[in-house]
């Protein structure tokens, strides 16, 4: 009978809330009167691309944030000087597709708020004309046909990712040494001729650098090979003219013998040079097998870059086991990418503290974070033991694990965080997923102050069709919408797959740090791969109870929750009380408007299935497939843009 009660009352609420929606969603375009012309900038400017989702209608009262299409198909020539028209662009994303066009920039970087900008793997050329702004952080145009960048001293103001690689460029950038908050910093892949480290900028901020194959002259000692590691020096010069110095000697009077050679004295001086390098590289092998080492062979990348590791041994130790370092990785969505265990051990300083991750609620051992060559960043996670929700008993048997892992990994979710990749060394497993910027939700919850999280920056495409409102902490929208991304992720993991024979993966262990969170906030469940053990206690019905925890957690802002935390939530929600633990953040102090009150209904609503979700016995949970059907009815989506034929009387 109490459920009939409760599911009338929803009813009852999710109506009330549709009529209110629409009506705010009314009025506020009825209140708008400053019409912005950015629908038109964007047709201008791609109005030659084929495959670009043209906006419907012509002006727009909320200015363009963010123009993100990545691997769109997009083909055609971009007017790139109509997008500096848009005074609120702050990212532009259009990577991976096949725009051409000679030269790049120009006028687009008249948008003054502009901070972000990717259009790598496109078929852009000629010259990277830039021009001078405060608020551009990170660039990256790599994989076009650039033949000189312009302007980069500019951007010396904020810069801190530059990637131009896989380019065609043959002088270092003038100006690229004035780029003192640089962080990132990818020359490689070009035919750049430059002089190390004079022409850079400084590198004691620099946390990641790339000269590989290109001209460079220069000396590279001890202290940079330990930093960026030899795979950054890689063919970046001449043998003759680039030497890296694992013991530099005391000075000589002969400079000279650090720069390219000509003429006949000079190609003396460098006969004399390679004969010092080759005894040097002869007396290192000598010592290095007396410690059984050797050097792998390195491999190429997408440009035809060659790659080698700059692990040498022979074993790897993971934890406190040591496994062949040529275990190889599978990355499943790069399958021509060949990586090996060796590989990993140098992206993480030999599985080393520096590059640990600090996983308060993880189950599947230690997390390393890791940039794999293309820039990918991954966390490479280990597995101790068999691992449960993937079925079957032989997981001493790799191939048997491999076919389970590829199943695995064909869970795909925007709520789920994928499975990348694998390696399989003896009994030892890794597993590799997408590296989330933002952290997890109990960081963002309870640690961060609400400004740091200012959704307002990232901005949304104005002709999106769910107005998402995400700004900050003590938005409501953003809360309830990480709340049903959760309940999504959750139900799709109860449906099972093909591979468990139909039963559910059972989470086990669903808290807020468990939760990731995307560069929109978009809430990512992890941690669903964990170790098998005997406790039977995991079941659906546990992970529903999980989420109504999580539920409580989101609504109040409260930060321990045990057995005794929540029996006292249950019991305000059952005494009708539900508004006196909101959290604060998400209380407005001014006079309540109707969507403020509208917004307290959707907090209680919540709140109420939360109560639902902790019920003491199992069988009285609703499964997350009711729960998910629940939160759409408490705050339903707004109705599309209407088209031309529902205008047409």
């Amino acid at each position: 009978m109490s459920r009939c009660l409760h599911a009338i009352l929803l009813v009852v609420v999710a109506t009330s809330v549709a009529a209110t929606t629409a009506s705010a969603a009314q009025n506020r375009t009825s209140n708008c009167t400053t019409l912005l012309p950015d629908a038109g900038f964007i047709i201008a400017a791609f109005k030659n691309v084929t495959n670009f989702p043209l906006p419907r209608g012509g002006l727009a009262c909320r200015p363009v944030r963010r123009l993100k299409y990545p691997s769109r198909n997009l083909t055609g020539v971009v007017g790139w000087a109509a997008l500096g028209n848009l005074s609120g662009l702050l990212t532009v994303d259009l990577s991976g597709n096949s725009l051409e066009g000679d030269g790049f920039g120009g006028a687009l970087w008249r948008a003054p708020l502009l901070r972000a900008v990717d259009v790598s793997r496109n078929r852009l050329r000629g010259a990277l004309r830039l021009e001078p702004s405060a608020r551009m952080a990170s660039l990256n145009v790599s994989g076009n046909g650039f033949t000189s960048v312009e302007g980069v001293d500019g951007l010396a103001a904020g810069l801190e990712v530059l990637d131009v690689s896989g380019n065609r460029i043959a002088a270092v950038p003038e100006g690229l040494r004035w780029l003192t908050r640089i962080r990132r910093l990818d020359l490689s892949s070009n035919s750049m001729a430059g002089r190390f480290p004079d022409d850079l900028p400084p590198l004691d901020g620099v946390v990641f650098l790339d000269l590989s194959d290109n001209n460079f002259s220069g000396v590279v000692n001890a202290t940079w090979v330990t930093k960026f590691g030899r795979s950054a020096f890689l063919r970046a010069g001449n043998a003759s003219a680039l030497v890296i110095e694992d013991n530099p000697p005391a000075p000589a009077p002969a400079p000279a013998t650090m720069t390219p050679f000509s003429g006949r004295k000079k190609h003396k001086r460098m006969i004399v040079i390679v004969v010092v390098v080759v005894c040097a590289v002869v007396a290192m092998a000598a010592l290095a097998c007396g410690f059984n080492r050797r050097r792998k062979r390195g491999k190429k990348d997408k440009y035809g870059k060659k790659k080698a590791s700059a692990w040498e041994d022979d074993e790897v130790a993971v934890g406190a086991v040591k496994v062949a370092a040529t275990a190889p990785v599978v990355l499943l969505e790069r399958p021509l990418m060949e990586l090996t265990l060796a590989d990993l051990a140098a992206a993480t300083s030999g599985f080393g503290r520096e590059s640990q991750l600090a996983d308060v609620g993880a189950r599947s051992g230690a997390a390393y974070r890791a940039v794999l060559p293309g820039d990918l960043h991954v966390v490479v996670r280990v597995v101790d033991g068999a691992v449960a929700g993937v079925g079957g008993e032989d997981d001493d048997d790799a191939a048997a694990a491999a076919t389970r892992f590829r199943e695995l990994a064909r869970l795909r979710h925007c709520n789920i965080l994928p499975l990348l990749g694998y390696c399989i060394a003896e009994k030892e497993k890794l597993l590799l997923y997408e590296y989330m910027e933002k952290g997890d939700l109990y960081r963002w919850l309870h640690e961060l102050p609400a400004s740091s999280m200012d959704m307002e920056e990232t901005g949304t495409d104005m002709w999106d069709t769910i107005d998402h409102d995400k700004k900050s902490i003590g938005d409501w929208p953003t809360r309830y919408r990480i709340i049903l991304g959760i309940a999504r992720g959750l139900a799709f993991l109860h449906q099972g797959w093909a591979g468990s024979l139909g039963r559910p993966i059972v989470h086990g262990h669903l808290v807020s740090t468990n939760i990731l969170l995307g560069d929109d906030l978009e809430p990512r469940i992890s941690d669903y791969i964990h170790p098998r053990s005997n406790n039977n206690s995991e079941t659906p019905e546990s992970d529903v109870h999980s989420f109504g925890v999580l539920v409580f957690e989101l609504v109040t802002g409260q930060v321990r929750w045990d057995e005794s935390t929540v029996r006292w939530a249950r019991e305000v929600v059952q005494n009708r009380k539900s508004l006196n633990i909101v959290d604060a953040r998400l209380r407005g102090e001014e006079e309540e408007t109707v969507a403020e009150t509208e917004a307290e209904r959707e907090m209680v609503e919540c709140l109420q299935v939360g109560f639902l979700c902790t019920a003491h016995s199992p069988e009285k949970r609703p499964s997350m497939q009711q729960v998910v059907g629940v939160l759409k009815d408490i705050r339903p989506a707004p109705p599309p843009p209407p088209t031309a034929a529902d205008e047409t009387p």
